[in-house]
């Protein structure tokens, strides 16, 4: 049920982006045509409906690479899927100015928005498969302006803390880190929103979640009505159009907010088997869901978002790596049984 405990903390590395820019793998000019090339190269998508950047060198880029290399060309062409699409990239916990000026001058140079996504609270994950984060709440603080610092006036949509409101909400946090934890939260977004072309959503759970009218308030603490908007389903599987009702529910409460919707891998919904409480980890049988896009079914839904990179695991279960380690088998199996 808890997204965010599968969000993928690989740590990136932080040079990333700087690396991109030295060797020009961008693909387009940024001119708004479909800038994907021939030659096995993997380029950004068209412009216009799909604005956000693909990292022409991530985890299922080097992987079209090897299996090209080994004469794989069908398990290629399915990890090809993945690899096209803009995803989420995770910020790490070490050089959080580095990694986000790299990943943002990177899109910016390919006329492209990036995706990053924070998870660094502190008591993160309640000790589960993501636990860590920042080691007190100065820490975090200092953290969020290095992003700042690194993302400057380029264009970023910013994925705010997976599970930070809902952990309190259902008691994983302990009662003492709440009041805390909302004042990071604010003052993430406060920072964060200062910034010139940056927009901040704070994250809100998935359909999942029994009671949603138990977390209208806490977004409000949290500072969501001061957030562009906030976003649901990060790391889950919940559909659609079950993600559409819930985050309309939820608008409908903190302002008339809008919200993202992370369609990384919905597209046969939820795994309904198995242990309730792992039903969200590495589940079998899920498909890829609606590519990144801003045409979405619904006025309040600002975009389709990848925010978990697919293929990369929840955590060890079911036979998966630690969480945000690539697992070839699970992307392609992923694509395989995509549209």
């Amino acid at each position: 049920m808890y997204g965010g405990r599968g969000a993928g903390v690989r740590a990136s590395v932080a040079v990333a982006g700087a690396t991109l820019l030295l060797a020009g793998c961008f693909g387009g000019d940024g001119d708004g045509e479909d800038d994907r090339a021939s030659g096995g190269k993997i380029t950004q998508q068209p412009g216009g409906a799909d604005p956000f950047w693909v990292n022409p060198d991530g985890n299922a880029a080097e992987q079209v690479a090897a299996y090209e290399k080994a004469g794989k060309d069908e398990d290629a062409e399915l990890i090809r899927k993945i690899a096209e699409q803009p995803t989420g990239e995770w910020i790490g916990p070490e050089s959080p100015e580095q990694e986000a000026k790299g990943f943002t001058e990177a899109a910016e140079k390919a006329d492209r928005d990036a995706i990053l996504v924070l998870y660094n609270i502190p008591h993160r994950d309640c000790d589960n498969y993501s636990g860590g984060g920042a080691a007190d709440g100065n820490a975090y603080r200092a953290w969020i302006d290095g992003v700042a610092k690194g993302i400057g006036d380029r264009p970023a949509t910013v994925i705010l803390e997976p599970d930070a409101v809902l952990h309190v909400v259902d008691g994983c946090t302990p009662g003492e880190f709440h009041e805390e934890r909302y004042d990071l939260l604010k003052g993430a977004i406060e920072k964060l929103g200062a910034l010139k072309n940056t927009k901040v959503y704070l994250d809100a759970g998935n359909a999942g979640w029994s009671h949603p009218e138990k977390i209208f308030d806490p977004l409000k603490w949290a500072g969501v009505e001061q957030a562009d908007g906030f976003a649901v389903n990060t790391s889950n599987f919940y559909t659609t159009d079950d993600s559409i009702a819930y985050g309309r529910q939820l608008s409908s409460k903190v302002g008339d907010k809008p919200f993202v919707i992370d369609t990384s891998r919905n597209g046969n919904g939820p795994w309904t088997e198995g242990a309730k409480d792992e039903q969200w980890c590495n589940p079998p049988g899920r498909a890829l869901g609606e590519t990144p896009t801003t045409k979405t079914a619904d006025p309040l839904v600002d975009a389709y978002l990848w925010v978990k990179r697919p293929g990369e695991s929840d955590g060890e279960c079911k036979g998966g790596p630690k969480a945000g380690e690539w697992w070839p088998k699970y992307a392609l199996d992923l694509a395989k049984a995509s549209k």
